[in-house]
């Protein structure tokens, strides 16, 4: 069993009861920073609720209390997924103490996506079955839903400790079920996909980061703009492959007006204005080497044995 599988299992064994409420760290204590972020995967929720309630989401406040429950949904497993690139990148371990959070709160927005859609239909689940078994966006999202369920469940404490090293790998599988909710999300949005393809860029520069650390290229800054202008150049063909499968127009003409930031700025040039955020991060917290130093180090270490994701 590895060193860090062990730990995790240990501090697992030794957490306090206190330490169960989501705004308190593993020792009982209330902890700042996981206090802002319950109230900020809070708030969404909210606002949901009261533009129901407000008939703000008229004519059709269902469908589009689906909508926006998936939307933040996607974007929480994002949030999730930049949590370990951040704190290695901007050298701040405690970052890792709202990861599980940030992944628990993702399966509950597309819970209650799906809990709305089944309401849409009536609660006539042969119906939700038969439409999920036929529309095949209907399918991806269901599977998505699925595998966001299988981690969530398994985020306990008691289920790090019951399935050891191999909780590791099952988490993993997020890299292939945030592909999976992307998809679902192309195709449910149909014509405007502005905000899918930004999504998909963002989990492009999350993707290369992991891949990069898996390389040992060093997170510095040079190679970390390298990686934002590499994501953004994909972000704009896979924007360009979809207008031009979907419309049938030349994608000469719609990679040209995807780069014309005179017309609109498109989802390529803020995925690569985030990155280069990022690397302007690697040259501000780690201006020497692009990874934390030994104590750093040692504290992310303890930190991972703290919380899983």
């Amino acid at each position: 069993m590895s060193s860090r599988t062990s730990s995790r299992i240990s501090s697992a064994r030794s957490t306090p009861r206190a330490a169960r409420l989501p705004w308190r760290d593993r020792a009982g204590r209330f902890s700042p920073l996981k206090g802002v972020t319950f109230l900020a995967v809070l708030a969404p929720g909210v606002w949901i609720a009261l533009a129901w309630a407000m008939g703000w989401y008229a004519p059709k406040p269902v469908t589009e209390a689906i909508h926006q429950n998936g939307l933040w949904a996607v974007r929480l497993i994002l949030a999730s997924l930049a949590v370990t690139p951040l704190r290695r990148i901007g050298n701040w371990p405690k970052l890792i103490l709202i990861r599980r959070m940030l992944g628990v709160a993702a399966f509950v927005y597309v819970a209650i996506h799906f809990a709305l859609y089944c309401l849409d239909q009536g609660f006539d689940l042969g119906r939700v079955a038969s439409e999920i078994a036929l529309r095949i966006y209907l399918t991806i999202g269901f599977v998505a839903l699925l595998g966001l369920a299988v981690l969530a469940a398994t985020s306990t404490d008691a289920m790090i400790r019951r399935l050891g090293r191999r909780w590791q790998t099952l988490h993993r599988a997020i890299y292939v079920i945030t592909p999976l909710a992307l998809i679902h999300f192309y195709l449910q949005s149909k014509i405007d996909v502005t905000e899918a393809v930004f999504m998909t860029g963002l989990f492009g520069l999350a993707f290369a980061y992991r891949l990069m650390h898996r390389l040992a290229i060093p997170l510095r800054a040079a190679p970390l703009a390298g990686a934002a202008l590499l994501t953004g150049a994909l972000t704009a063909l896979v924007e360009t492959a979809w207008y031009a499968a979907t419309t049938g127009a030349p994608w000469q003409f719609i990679l040209a007006a995807n780069l014309d930031v005179e017309t609109a700025i498109r989802p390529a040039w803020w995925v690569m204005t985030v990155g280069f955020g990022i690397a302007l991060i690697a040259a501000v917290r780690l201006p020497q080497g692009g990874n934390p130093g030994r104590a750093a180090r040692f504290t992310i270490r303890a930190e991972e044995g703290a919380a899983s994701s």
